[in-house]
């Protein structure tokens, strides 16, 4: 048996004693701090265990001059395609639009083309959403500030 497993009933009892505006309010946060802690992150090119992203992959001779300078996801961690939201029961971070489907194409490491006309490609797993211990740590603090309130 667990033998946290009477702190998190206790816990539990504690956030369902919230009222629901309360707890909409406390999952709007938490989903407001993981959605920036996860665009830090991806910024960073780690994954949630820290280790670094894949290298891109070196572009064939007749492909583009010169290096790409741009730094891998910048468009998809703004706010536009990273939402976050958070309603009585939990707190979500997404990505939402058509870059749904890149996303899902890197967080598993799919085959997928690149364009219309090209041939299908393995990429890489590169984790854009997930939990490390500083998420864990910052919704354990969010939590315990609201219940103290």
């Amino acid at each position: 048996m667990n033998e946290f497993r009477p702190f998190e009933d206790k816990l539990a009892g504690l956030i369902a004693s919230l009222s629901p505006a309360a707890r909409r309010r406390m999952t709007a946060e938490i989903a407001k701090q993981l959605r920036a802690s996860q665009q830090q992150r991806i910024k960073r090119q780690q994954a949630p265990d820290g280790t670094p992203y894949a290298a891109r992959k070196r572009q064939p001779v007749k492909g583009k001059k010169g290096r790409v300078k741009r730094e891998m996801f910048t468009k998809l961690r703004t706010n536009r395609y990273m939402k976050a939201k958070g309603t009585n029961d939990a707190a979500a971070v997404e990505f939402v639009g058509r870059v749904q489907r890149m996303a899902r194409v890197h967080q598993d490491g799919l085959r997928d083309k690149p364009n219309r006309y090209s041939e299908s490609v393995q990429y890489d797993a590169r984790k854009l959403l997930g939990f490390g211990q500083d998420e864990k740590k910052t919704i354990e603090e969010i939590i315990i500030n609201q219940l103290s309130k």
